[in-house]
């Protein structure tokens, strides 16, 4: 793969008028071109991108909790919830509500503002609903934004779980089409592409990433941002994850991305999709400080906050407060002191 750099235009980089209202906001080449400017071009393009629609000095805070683990019938190539792979995690049945609402005002008292659960399915039964739906309503009425992760959605369910209140549904695009075979078998792009619909046309809004470092080349990262960017409208969220490497699945001992790799496809999913929200996600443990602080740089601002994602282990809360403390940065929502404001 190459890394080389080009000197290019940035005013050729924006979106051309189409003739067609089908035709894709950001074409490929484009995408590709942002990867290609050099590192601190791309890095001011991406800051000027952010000051212009955020506070650029506040990150939004997401606790995520595994309500449901191990055991998925999907083969995903990066997940050691599958029940293809032995990565010794084992399955367990649906969380109690009051574990689940235990674990939403531990993350409301840590200064997470959204709470997001998690179950390793295919898609949801409807024996489980009712007792998502639950969920979703007692996690509201601690005065957290609701997220879920369920896998593949009818359009029934999702109109379940937006009267429930359900403010976001995560269900990740993973990477770009052409790669998106060498990662997952069990479940079409096209599946991934309808449950999106369904969410969108329930009314929630849509968190959508991937993962990057899983093997994919620079094109296929471009176009997995392309892919995203040109959703209509964009994701309100967009969780970008790098690989963690898990014994037992495919994707271990892939070679791993290079840093400044990362950092570049952070600052052109916050380009090209200037208002959305971009999550440093799964793989923030394996950072260091100074790689977190050239994410926020490139226009990251949204985090998963707390000591575990779904199975693996994430950043301590007060190493992320030490971190926040020494950049000047300040949770969404937080206190002129920086501590978490009040329960609503």
């Amino acid at each position: 793969m190459s890394c080389t750099t080009t000197t290019v235009s940035l005013s050729s980089l924006r979106p051309k008028p189409v003739r067609s209202a089908a035709a894709p906001r950001w074409r490929v080449d484009a995408v590709e071109a942002l990867y290609a400017l050099p590192f601190m071009d791309l890095l001011f393009r991406a800051q000027q991108v952010h000051r212009e629609h955020f506070n650029p000095n506040e990150v939004q805070l997401s606790t995520l909790l595994s309500i449901k683990t191990g055991g998925c019938a999907e083969d995903c190539g990066y997940c050691p919830q599958s029940a293809h792979f032995d990565t010794g995690v084992p399955a367990s049945k649906l969380m109690a509500l009051d574990e689940v609402l235990a674990a939403a005002r531990d993350a409301r008292a840590q200064g997470a503002t959204r709470f997001c659960m998690g179950a390793a399915w295919r898609s949801p039964k409807e024996r489980d609903m009712e007792r998502l739906t639950d969920m979703v309503r007692g996690v509201r009425a601690l005065g957290l934004e609701t997220c879920m992760t369920l896998g593949m959605l009818e359009p029934g369910q999702a109109r379940a779980l937006k009267d429930a209140g359900l403010d976001y549904y995560n269900h990740n695009l993973d990477t770009a089409p052409d790669f998106y075979g060498e990662v997952v078998g069990t479940r079409t792009y096209q599946d991934r592409l309808d449950t999106l619909g369904h969410v969108r046309d329930a009314g929630i809004n849509v968190c959508c990433g991937g993962i990057v470092g899983m093997g994919e080349s620079r094109a296929q990262r471009a176009a997995f941002i392309a892919q995203l960017a040109n959703l209509d409208p964009c994701p309100e969220s967009v969780p970008i994850n790098e690989l963690v490497q898990v014994e037992g699945t495919p994707m271990a001992g892939t070679e791993p991305l290079d840093p400044f790799e990362f950092v570049r496809t952070i600052a052109v999913a916050r380009i090209t999709m200037p208002q959305t929200l971009v999550r440093l996600s799964a793989g923030r443990e394996q950072m260091d400080e100074a790689l977190q602080a050239l994410c926020f740089m490139a226009g990251a601002n949204s985090i998963f906050y707390g000591d575990r994602l779904l199975t693996t282990s994430n950043p301590q809360a007060d190493r992320d407060r030490a971190l926040f403390a020494r950049l000047g940065l300040q949770a969404q929502g937080a206190r002129g002191d920086g501590s978490a404001a009040p329960a609503r």
